[in-house]
């Protein structure tokens, strides 16, 4: 089993998750740290897919914007591998969250729970940046925090791929 952490990013259905899974394949106790929400009908149905598609070998933790909170979580479960899918989902949600804990603070302590991880880790992002400047302050307040989460993992994971149409491209490790 691969071990360290690994990130997926890429565009829209590129592979990403089906590829983090893979790497957990032959893991006896896998966690799937969730960051979605279940907001509506179409949601419902991604999630049901996505919960088909891991099987029922996964103990899933939901962990919105306590994502780090759920990797120690799996870690004191004794988890063997660790799937957080997505870190675009998590970086909306906090900069949506009233909580007032901010981004950089939820950033810190996810890359910390991610360095100390007994277990390998998958995380899957999108790369959100390569596109037209948005239109709206809101929607380029969320590009440019997508990318500097990204640029934060990408730093401390041991390999980096981008995924183009199901095929990984290595850009670390």
């Amino acid at each position: 089993m691969d071990t360290g952490i690994h990130l997926f990013t890429g565009g829209a259905r590129s592979g990403k998750s089906s590829r983090a899974l893979s790497l957990a394949k032959s893991a006896e106790r896998p966690f799937f740290i969730a960051t979605a929400e279940v907001r509506d009908e179409e949601m419902e149905i991604r999630v049901a897919a996505h919960k088909t598609e891991r099987g029922g070998h996964w103990t899933t933790i939901e962990a919105p914007v306590d994502i780090a909170g759920g990797i120690c979580a799996a870690n004191a479960a004794d988890a063997d591998f660790i799937v957080v899918d997505c870190l675009t989902i998590w970086t909306a949600n906090v900069m949506e969250d009233t909580g007032g804990i901010p981004l950089e603070r939820r950033l810190e302590d996810f890359l910390e729970a991610s360095r100390n991880s007994a277990a390998p880790l998958a995380i899957v992002t999108n790369e959100v940046g390569m596109g037209i400047v948005p239109a709206n302050k809101l929607a380029r307040d969320f590009r440019d925090a997508a990318g500097r989460v990204n640029a934060a993992i990408a730093a401390v994971a041991d390999t980096v791929s981008l995924m183009v149409s199901g095929i990984p491209v290595k850009i670390k490790g």
